[in-house]
């Protein structure tokens, strides 16, 4: 029972991957995009969360681990180009 919960679950988690990969494609604003890009992040972190208990391994903890923190970060560095227009600001003294 609980196995074909998951599955169905893994089912939908790929439909709304896919429906947000169209967003990032067709989306009219870039801040769409980003958010699109996000919410890809944190599907593909509950998808891989369901894989690992459906194969009842911690192997892919560290899986999640490292793209939690990529998916923030990607976040975090395409909002502050949004916002001012570079990520790192430099002073140079020319």
């Amino acid at each position: 029972m609980i196995k074909t919960i998951l599955i169905i679950s893994l089912i939908l988690f790929g439909i709304s991957i896919f429906i947000t990969f169209y967003r990032i494609i067709a989306g009219p604003t870039f801040p769409d995009r980003v958010l699109a890009m996000d919410v890809i992040g944190v599907n593909l972190i509950s998808t891989i969360a369901i894989v690992s208990v459906l194969f009842q391994t911690r192997a892919f903890f560290d899986v999640i681990l490292v793209l939690g923190i990529l998916s923030f970060l990607s976040t975090i560095s395409f909002s502050k180009f949004i916002e001012r227009g570079v990520i790192i600001e430099r002073k140079r003294d020319i």
